[in-house]
């Protein structure tokens, strides 16, 4: 019967490559607590949103994006804020950038016209990129707001 030796080295270089693809990121990664706050409103398919992306620390970030997800469609023309593209039909992305530590972003303002002028919108907002730091509290950098077009706004 032959013996099969698995060498040390190899296996604490699996345990890495397996706490890397693991929810809360990479070992050793500096920790940041990225949220998201703001108010949304519509009316007439028209939606006004501002977000102000936060760090509550540790660690800095270095650099961030911010992903709004749409359940109805933007409309193909329109213009966005510097810093934000569509990266899909009903997906936006918009950049925070470099965030201290305890520290406050510039206020994300976007006027998005939606198609058909729908009564309800669901918008899903969370971290696209968090320049590799780790985040072990997401549920407060993932939003779900289901805004009515009513005019009312809807604070997260």
């Amino acid at each position: 019967m032959r013996r099969m030796r698995v060498p040390v080295v190899g296996a604490a270089a699996l345990g890495v490559v397996l706490a890397a693809a693991l929810p809360g990121g990479a070992v050793g990664a500096p920790e940041a607590d990225l949220a998201y706050h703001g108010v949304v409103s519509m009316v007439g398919g028209r939606v006004d949103l501002r977000l102000t992306p936060r760090n509550y620390g540790p660690s800095a970030v270095p650099d961030a994006t911010v992903r709004l997800r749409w359940s109805v469609a933007p409309v193909n023309r329109q213009s966005l804020p510097a810093g934000c593209v569509r990266s899909e039909a009903r997906v936006m992305l918009c950049r925070v950038g470099a965030l201290a530590a305890k520290a406050v972003a510039r206020q994300i303002r976007l006027r998005v016209r939606l198609g058909g002028a729908p009564s309800e919108v669901r918008v899903e907002i969370d971290t696209a990129w968090n320049g590799g730091t780790v985040d072990r509290h997401r549920h407060n950098d993932r939003e779900r707001v289901l805004v009515l077009g009513t005019g009312d706004e809807y604070s997260f």
